[in-house]
């Protein structure tokens, strides 16, 4: 208390007037007073206006017992909500012991003021209480002074033992205090603190003739100036560092069905034959509604692709319909262009401004990427996990299970594979399994009796009274998978073959012998195909031709039927057309015969000079071979050899001329 409270206290004994505290406090030499531990009973005033304020021991004991009663039955003084929060707050911070042995202070002197109401004197009744309760009188009146102007709300942290450390800290370099924990705080995470100490000290402190702390000291100094989750995030990464902080908490309550699907890949644990005899583990591309986790489209394959999600979304539209979300990894199956092209934040491949539009945007489906190498951003791992437990080691595939990682392989590894054809018909069955599976428990899985709670029931409410986007034949189309490009037709009917089926529709006869592109499925070749020009413009969907039983009469009468509407079809064509006949078109051109033309008259002769052997000959008359010269002979009658090649002489001579 400070002298102008002490005056303002009218405490008896002392003066009402802050000069005259101060002249006593002088007189009796307040300010030279000392505690039994030794520590000064006078302190400068912390606050504006500075000064010294004075303990209470230092007043006469007629003025500390009045302060007493006043703290015990007024209301005393009110404390700063600062003081009330400090002092409170670090009483919670104590040990369950530090709480009980103020709580038994309190109980001594509340012991003590019932004494002093019952009319015993102050002395009288702290004397009784200790008595009573093994403690000195000295302890309780020390117990009192710490209750000096404390609000009686107060007085239980205020009796709180306040017990000081073990002694001065230890003055550790803060090099090698840096040393160490550079050492320790590493990703390879030494595994103890006492080999990083021992290192410490005889690589770096025994050659140089330092003394190290000890290792306790050193450990302790870095729990205490090092926050914990720095330690998680230097020795575990990043991802132990971020398990701290507790996931978040995403509700689907507010979502219908196929507002938002989920797409991921998933390798198999199992060894099958592939249609190709290679024994491989099946890559499996599927498809879920995040709202009601049931399982809605999935395809087979031996790696994850662009192939089995367009046909998996293929399935998906053909099925249930057009989502309005889809989150999805972002490997390159799913970022491949032919699927998410010109999506803006795919990731992957180079992103162009003019490059096409992948399926998923062309039909308006909004696309997020789901969080790389972060399995609790993706919804249907949790399936996969379930899954692998029904599936993956299902009694059937004893032998082929290869164990979830290579450190966890099963004795009879490797032993057997599963055909292709048997490990989808268990899978689907399997799946069906899981979406009908009762008794699930969720958010969405309320206010259904606990019997009837399913994957497939709570999606089957949704859609009945949401509306759902059903894909057109054209959007279908849009999803199906380029299988060949550039299949010719059939030079005659135009027919299309793809392994050992045919196809055919009318429109294709009139294409026969050109080049087409096709769209199928290749898991369902008995459905039918789209075909396409080149140029991408579509022409029709062909049905499979069907073969039919080489002595079966009924296909047969079916052909013939066939064959003969063809003709009477084209004939109906041919007959609407309404064309001339050949003696009609011939009479038509006779009636518009042209005049004949007049031939015009040479004025002008320009002279023809022939050349013999690359010279110009000029107007003179040829000079003839000696070969060509005509025979002499002494006969009458000449030789017909000679007749002849007199002849040609004169034939040869009559081409120069002309």
């Amino acid at each position: 208390m400070s002298a102008q409270q002490i005056a303002d206290a009218k405490l008896p004994g002392l003066p009402r007037d802050k000069r005259k505290v101060n002249e006593i406090a002088r007189q009796q030499r307040w300010h030279q007073r000392i505690s039994a531990d030794g520590l000064a009973l006078v302190r400068s005033r912390a606050g504006r206006g500075g000064g010294i304020e004075f303990h209470c021991d230092v007043l006469p004991e007629a003025a500390r017992a009045k302060l007493t009663q006043t703290s015990l039955t007024g209301p005393g003084p009110s404390p700063s909500p600062e003081g009330v929060g400090s002092i409170w707050d670090g009483f919670d911070r104590q040990s369950a012991k530090v709480k009980a042995e103020a709580r038994r202070r309190l109980g001594i002197m509340d012991a003590v003021a019932a004494a002093e109401s019952a009319g015993l004197t102050k002395s009288a009744a702290v004397t009784a209480v200790g008595s009573r309760y093994a403690v000195s009188p000295a302890t309780i009146w020390n117990w009192w002074s710490l209750l000096v102007g404390v609000p009686h709300a107060d007085r239980l942290p205020a009796l709180a033992p306040k017990r000081s450390g073990g002694g001065k800290e230890t003055a550790v370099d803060e090099e090698l205090f840096r040393l160490i924990c550079s050492d320790y705080l590493r990703p390879e995470g030494p595994p103890t603190w006492s080999s990083c100490y021992r290192r410490l000290v005889r690589d770096h402190c025994t050659p140089i003739g330092l003394t190290a702390p000890t290792s306790r000291t050193l450990f302790r100094k870095m729990e205490r100036e090092i926050d914990p989750l720095v330690i998680v995030k230097r020795r575990s990464g990043r991802d132990a560092h971020e398990r701290t902080l507790p996931s978040q908490i995403r509700d689907v309550s507010h979502l219908n069905a196929l507002d938002i699907v989920n797409v991921d890949g998933h390798r198999w644990d199992d060894f099958v034959t592939w249609h190709d005899g290679r024994i491989i583990r099946p890559m499996m591309v599927a498809i879920q509604d995040v709202y009601s986790g049931k399982f809605l489209a999935w395809r087979i394959d031996d790696s994850e692709n662009s192939v089995a999600t367009r046909l998996a979304f293929y399935d998906l539209f053909r099925i249930h319909g057009i989502p309005k979300k889809c989150l999805l990894d972002n490997g390159r199956a799913f970022a491949s262009k032919k699927v998410t092209g010109g999506a803006k934040t795919r990731y992957r491949f180079k992103i162009k401004d003019d490059e096409p539009l992948g399926f998923l945007p062309a039909l308006g489906i909004q696309i997020s990427w789901a969080t790389p190498y972060h399995g609790q951003a993706k919804p249907i791992e949790r399936m996969f996990r379930n899954m692998c437990d029904t599936v993956a080691t299902h009694p059937a595939f004893a032998g082929a299970y290869t164990g979830n990682k290579v450190t966890n392989k099963p004795e009879n590894y490797g032993s057997k594979a599963i055909p292709i054809a048997k490990f989808m018909q268990l899978l689907a069955r399997e799946i069906d399994a899981y979406n009908a599976q009762l008794d699930r428990r969720g958010e969405v899985m309320k206010g259904r009796p606990a019997d009837r709670r399913s994957f497939d029931l709570v999606y089957a409410d949704s859609v009945a009274v949401n509306p759902v986007g059903k894909a057109t034949p054209a959007q279908l189309r849009l999803a199906m998978l380029e299988a060949a490009d550039q299949i010719k037709t059939h030079k005659d009917h135009g027919s299309i073959s793809i392994h050992g089926n045919r196809y055919w529709s009318e429109e294709l006869s009139r294409r026969a012998g050109e080049r087409v592109t096709v769209r199928f499925d290749p898991d369902n070749l008995h459905s039918a195909i789209d075909v396409y020009t080149p140029s991408g413009k579509f022409i029709c969907s062909c049905p499979l031709w069907e073969k039919s039983g080489f002595d079966s009469v009924e296909e047969a009468a079916k052909a013939a039927r066939r064959k003969s509407d063809w003709r009477k079809k084209t004939k109906a064509a041919d007959a609407a057309l309404e064309l001339y006949s050949a003696a009609e078109v011939a009479a038509f051109y006779d009636k518009h015969q042209p005049p004949e033309a007049d031939v015009p008259e040479v004025s002008v002769i320009r002279p023809v000079r022939p050349r013999a052997h690359g010279r110009s000959q000029g107007s003179a008359a040829l000079k003839l071979e000696p070969s060509q010269l005509p025979l002499r002979s002494t006969e009458e009658t000449p030789k017909p050899a000679v007749i002849d090649r007199l002849a040609a002489i004169a034939e040869r001579q009559l081409r120069i001329v002309e």
